[in-house]
């Protein structure tokens, strides 16, 4: 992504070919600093990843961080509800959180509509690749911070989308976000993925309540076909889940995996197409909130979002970046009939 603060080296001929080429107001390419900063990324699959794809995600992350700070500013959002979960491991991080969101050791039904009611932003992203799950990023306003997590818009089993999002609330409520994630070292990284998944596997699946369900038939793939209905979470993550809760051994665990492979149903699980989870609404619903209210015209909105809030985007990028349906932001167009006049 092309970068702002550059452009008081660049003439007016670059900024009009990079409008052109990239799609933008021209007036995006000479505007300040946004009112946000970004602090800390995690991505899965970071290490797959390439820098190109990550680096645009995060460009489309401060654009969100931007609309934010604007609507903030008419509208009262749910507080960020995150507990200090700081030298605690990922089994009693994710019980901690339970607690906190008063979830008791109930199944998840809806992990975005979940997550957004306790003050967290997420967002869904087209990509062009498969490698981008999900990431999650630290955003600060003031003296206030932001948590965002975006996930892949590829990925819409319900099972996949829950067990990312809580990958990511894995790290918000277990790592630092002070230092650059892309320069800690490797194995360490590797270290934080591993706590991030025992996190979520605990989180959507609590000791207590998940054991006595898979406790009944820990081995039985049809067994954990009919629990996915309730936990929205895969076959394969119930069957690590059962293996560390020692409801079933590594070999038998291993067993579970080889014969879905065998079966061709590891990549594509059963119910895969069935259950699927709601998209994000919480900005979305914010816009409409605005729009409906007449507190703004599109138009105004837009003209607010780039002259008082340094972000000067065409409809169509706000409308996809929150979800919005086509033509919302647009300037309503007057057709005027050849055959109509005004009386005299």
């Amino acid at each position: 992504m092309y970068e702002r603060e550059k452009t008081k080296r660049v003439d007016l001929n670059a900024i009009e070919a990079l409008a052109r080429t990239l799609d933008f107001p021209e007036r995006f390419f000479c505007e300040s600093d946004m009112k946000a900063e970004i602090g800390s990324t995690y991505f899965r699959a970071l290490l797959t990843t390439s820098s190109r794809y990550r680096e645009a995600q995060t460009q489309k992350m401060e654009f969100l961080a931007d609309i934010f700070v604007f609507l903030q500013e008419y509208l009262e959002f749910p507080h960020r509800t995150i507990p200090d979960c700081f030298g605690q491991t990922p089994e009693e991080a994710a019980a901690t959180l339970r607690r906190e969101w008063h979830l008791g050791t109930r199944p998840i039904e809806n992990i975005v509509a979940l997550v957004e009611s306790n003050g967290i932003i997420v967002t869904k992203f087209p990509v062009e690749t498969n490698d981008i799950d999900a990431f999650s990023q630290l955003v600060r306003i003031g003296d206030e911070d932001i948590y965002l997590i975006g996930y892949s818009e590829n990925k819409t089993a319900a099972s996949r989308v829950h067990f990312d999002i809580a990958h990511e609330l894995g790290h918000i409520c277990l790592h630092g976000w002070s230092e650059d994630i892309e320069k800690i070292d490797r194995d360490e990284f590797k270290e934080r993925e591993k706590e991030a998944n025992e996190f979520a596997a605990a989180f959507l699946l609590p000791r207590e309540g998940f054991a006595k369900d898979a406790a009944v038939n820990p081995k039985s793939i049809p067994a954990y076909t009919e629990l996915k209905r309730k936990w929205k979470v895969s076959i394969q993550a119930m069957a690590r889940r059962s293996f560390s809760l020692g409801l079933i051994t590594m070999e038998e665990y291993q067993e579970i995996i080889r014969t879905m492979q065998r079966r061709g149903i590891r990549k594509q699980e059963p119910l895969d197409n069935i259950l699927v989870t709601a998209s994000p609404t919480l900005l979305k619903t914010a816009v409409m909130m605005l729009l409906t209210e007449n507190v703004f015209t599109p138009q105004e909105f837009m003209d607010e979002l780039s002259y008082n809030y340094n972000l000067s985007l065409y409809p169509k990028e706000v409308e996809s970046l929150l979800d919005l349906p086509n033509g919302t932001l647009e300037k309503p167009k007057t057709v005027y009939l050849s055959n109509l006049k005004l009386k005299e």
